[in-house]
Formats: C-alpha cells, structure tokens, sequence
C-alpha cells in the first residue's frame, strides 16, 4: 500500500536517512548470516522477512503458527523480490509445542532469531484463558526461545515490544513489560536487543485494516474520535526490528525518535482521509443501527457511513510513551532512531515468583482473572490497570 503515508498525515518515509547511511554494513552483514524469524506471517513479521529477505541471507528460516499467513508471505515475497542463492524456508509451527522444539533441536544454526510473536490486542485481557495464553506467548515462549538460542549459540537475539510496556496501563503493555525484566536476566548469557514501537498503520487485525474489511464487506466505518495515536508503515516496522537487530547493543530498546515526520493523529480523521482516497465522503451517523442501515444504500451515492464515537473500553491508554522519565537515552547514534540503555536490572525473587504463580494456576487448571492482575500489580507496584468492565468486542 504505498498509499499509506498521507492517510496517517506523512509526506515521508521515517527511518530512509538511517537506512540509506547504513545500507552498505546492513547488506553485508545479512549476507552473511543465517536467520531465525519466529512469528514471521504477522504484519511486522513479514516487514522484517521482506527486510531481510531482500539483502541476501545465507540462510532464513521463518516459523509461524498462521498457515494461511505463510502463503501470504511466500506469495507476496516470490511476487515482489524473486529468489535468493540461499536457505529459505517456512514452517507452520506453533512456537509453544513439542514440534518446535524438535525443528529447534535438528535446524540449530542461526546467527540471529528474532522474534515477533505476541498476542498484541488490549481485548485479548477481557477473559482469562486468553490473557493467560497472553502470559506464554508474550513471557514465556519469549524466555523459552532465548534460553533454546543461548544452548545452541546464537550471536544475537532480537525480540519486539511495544510503547504500551511504558508505563503501562493494560495487561498486554505490562505482559511486554514483565517480558523485558525476563529478557535482563537473559542479557547477562547472551546479546539480545528490543524495539518499541507505534501502531503499524493496516496491520492485521488493527482497527485500520478493519476498515478495509469494512469496505470490502460494505459494512459501516466505526472509530474512536478521541484516540490519538502515531502511526508507522509496515515497512518501516520491518526496518526498525532489523535496525535493532544488527546494530543494538546487548540490552538496547531502540524506538522512533518523534519528530515533525512522527505526529499524533487520531482513528476517526485517518477514516476520514481514507474514505476521502476512496472517492467517498463520510456521512456522521448517531447510533450503530442508524449505520448499519445506511451500508445498504449510501455507497451509491457516494458517502460512506461513519459512526465516531468516545472511547470507554477497558486498557485504552489516553497517550502514547516510547519511553519513561526513569530510562537513559541515545538520542545521537542515529538520525530517527533513539535508545534506551539498560543495565541488567531484575529482581530475581519477583521472576521467580512470577514464574511459580502462574505454574500453581496451570497445574490447577483453574485461575481468574483477578488473580492475574494482582500478580501483574506485584510485578509492576505502579501499574495504572482499571478495569471498566467494558471491552471491545462488544462494540460494532
């Protein structure tokens, strides 16, 4: 879609500066490695297979759990870059399962994993078996997968996070924020860097490529009016894991430096400007049944119906943080890449008990969402979760 950036109210592209200084060592130097991308069929993990895939590898191997996904990626990658001389394959495989572990076990050799698996939605906390899933893949697969590089010896371990891990007020941010105090104590066996990042402008399953779905399914135009969040391509996702990647020093957290090219913008203009590319024009409903009423005949006369509404849903943070007060930063090294350095810090006794809480839930195969957030609250004493007993999905 390289249509995006108007839509999300930018001229240019992010991180070109940054890229095209450092193309030549980037080219080089995933010439010659050999590649890990687990989590490879979502929306980033495919920017970063691209990004990879693009610069020769030795040798890339993608796993994800998304069959379908695959295709995708293989389809699209044949279709846009061709072939390479190297070792490229996929694998339909659930990181958490017996299966992995054996393809681990046999197909060891990586210089780089990177990983972009995670359970990423706010409405994933709304009940307990989801959000405990949320636990293992955004914690423990995470932990799981590390230790599996460090055994088989790894030069460099990538993982991403996200802006929701500062100071974070939703179970997934903190789940990203409990996986980087997991990820310190991994630091001090192997390198590993992060990024956080904004929202990825028509990712799966994000609210922008619903409104694709919409469009395709002729169905009303629903978004927040009082959300404003900043949004990057999904190219440019792909550019800053690999960035990370290659050139973050063990423990560094790289984000995007905001600047005039990296503004706020809110979902309901973002419809707006992407009805308006489409030769709609939006028409404001009152209520959801107004809307669903008006898909069947508006098209034809050109507008579209749009229903704007405050948001009120549990774990809807107010603004968006790359970083914290407490965190010390690089603001030089790049052009529009900033970095936060780390020092091993972790608490021991609290990872412990983090890890053998939630192994008495499993083994009792019986747990509540309450007592979930009261672990997190132990894990992070300043978390700012309230619960509004509102969730998303039961919204339009």
């Amino acid at each position: 879609m390289s249509n995006i950036l108007p839509l999300i109210g930018r001229e240019k592209e992010l991180f070109s500066t940054d890229i095209s200084t450092h193309d030549e060592d980037l080219k080089r130097i995933v010439s010659e490695s050999r590649f890990l991308v687990l989590g490879g069929a979502g929306s980033i993990g495919q920017a970063v297979t691209k990004e990879i895939f693009k610069r020769n590898p030795k040798k890339l191997h993608v796993v994800d759990i998304s069959e379908n996904n695959m295709v995708e990626l293989v389809r699209d990658i044949r279709s846009s870059f061709g072939y390479i001389d190297g070792d490229f394959q996929t694998f339909a495989l659930d990181i958490g399962s017996l299966e992995y572990d054996a393809f681990i076990k046999g197909d060891s050799k990586f210089d780089y994993v990177l990983n972009l698996s995670a359970l990423k939605h706010v409405r994933s906390e709304k009940d307990p078996y989801t959000l405990m899933r949320m636990i293992d893949v955004n914690v423990f697969n995470t932990d799981k997968t590390i230790q599996q590089s460090i055994d088989a010896g790894v030069k460099k371990y990538f993982c991403v996070s996200t802006d929701k891990a500062a100071n974070p007020i939703n179970m997934m941010g903190a789940s990203k924020r409990i996986m980087e105090m997991f990820l310190m104590r991994r630091s001090e066996q192997m390198a590993i860097s992060t990024a956080r990042f904004a929202n990825v402008a028509f990712s799966d399953g994000s609210l922008l490529h619903g409104f694709n779905q919409r469009i395709q399914k002729r169905q009303p135009i629903v978004a927040p009016n009082d959300i404003k969040r900043y949004f990057v391509t999904p190219q440019e996702s792909g550019e800053l894991c690999l960035m990370s990647c290659i050139f973050g020093e063990n423990r560094d957290i790289f984000f995007p430096k905001l600047s005039e090219a990296l503004h706020l913008i809110s979902f309901a203009d973002i419809a707006v400007k992407y009805l308006e590319q489409l030769g709609f024009e939006p028409y404001l409903c009152e209520t959801e049944e107004e809307a669903r009423q008006l898909a069947h005949t508006l098209p034809e006369q050109g507008k579209w119906p749009c229903l704007f509404t405050a948001s009120d849903t549990t774990g809807e943070k107010d603004f968006e943080e790359f970083f914290t007060d407490k965190e010390e930063l690089d603001m030089s090294r790049f052009e529009n890449l900033g970095i936060i350095k780390n020092e091993p810090l972790y608490d021991q006794e609290l990872l412990t008990l983090f890890e053998s809480s939630i192994s008495e839930m499993k083994g009792e195969q019986a747990w509540n969402k309450e007592q979930i957030v009261k672990l997190f609250f132990t894990m992070i004493p300043d978390f700012g979760h309230k619960e509004t007993g509102k969730y998303l999905d039961s919204k339009m």
